[in-house]
């Protein structure tokens, strides 16, 4: 989606908060001892609650409401019975749609204690998603925000998962410019202004790839190694990027 007036950037700004809300409320409630799909039904109360329709679910028929990822699970993990315990690493990936817009968030959270190194690994993952956003920008190169968080994960010792790209958001949950790598790329296009993208670095101590599980869905790493996930939505401007995905 390209913005072109102001009606739709409110529109988009009011399905960010809404996601943005929802995944942080999700985080604080997580608890040892809660199921995935327990914490998965707090994400669909609040989503109804503020009029939304879960993104996964009603593009892709996704068997939960939200995407809940733990440890060895890495991207669009089932909501189910599996029972959260102390030193989970948990992603919390949110979409939705309201009136016609999509927004799309997610972190990876921690429920402590966890061990220092994946601490660190949090903390530099949100740090590389900030990176590829100041690279967004009116007519800036797409190829920008996966060289310059290549270069801040070489320069740390990490690893970024090479199958799973930012992309284009919107109008639905997926669209042009379709996939946008998080690692460094010799892309020629270039960012125009308005343009509507998602930035989610997936920032691993030794993964390389997303390999699909057993039911279709749930992503791994290959080779198998701890893995964060980042993202916000965000609008391209003359004066860089409008993260559109923030809690209020």
């Amino acid at each position: 989606m390209t913005i072109t007036q102001e009606d739709e950037l409110d529109g988009l700004k009011e399905i960010g908060r809404i996601v943005a809300n929802t995944m942080h409320a999700m985080a604080k409630a997580m608890e040892p001892g809660m199921t995935t799909a327990e914490l998965d039904a707090i994400g669909r109360g609040l989503l109804e609650r503020d009029g939304a329709v879960s993104a996964p679910e009603s593009t892709y028929d996704f068997p939960g409401a939200t995407c809940i990822s733990v440890n060895e699970e890495i991207a669009h993990g089932i909501p189910g019975e599996r029972v959260l315990v102390a030193g989970d690493l948990v992603n919390i990936d949110v979409s939705a749609s309201k009136n016609g817009f999509f927004a799309d968030t997610g972190a990876t959270f921690r429920l402590l204690p966890v061990k220092p190194s994946l601490d660190q690994l949090c903390r530099d993952g949100k740090r590389a998603m900030q990176i590829g956003i100041a690279q967004v920008g009116s007519g800036k190169p797409l190829a920008g925000i996966g060289n310059a968080i290549g270069k801040f994960a070489e320069q740390r010792g990490y690893t970024l998962i090479r199958n799973l790209a930012s992309h284009g958001v919107g109008r639905s949950l997926h669209e042009y410019p379709e996939e946008i790598a998080t690692w460094p790329t010799r892309d020629k296009r270039r960012i125009t202004k308005g343009l509507v993208l998602t930035v989610e670095p997936f920032l691993s101590k030794g993964g390389l790839w997303a390999e699909q599980g057993d039911d279709a869905w749930t992503l791994y790493s290959d080779p198998r190694a701890p893995v964060v996930q980042y993202e916000h939505t965000v609008v391209a401007t003359d004066r860089g990027a409008i993260i559109v995905t923030q809690p209020r």
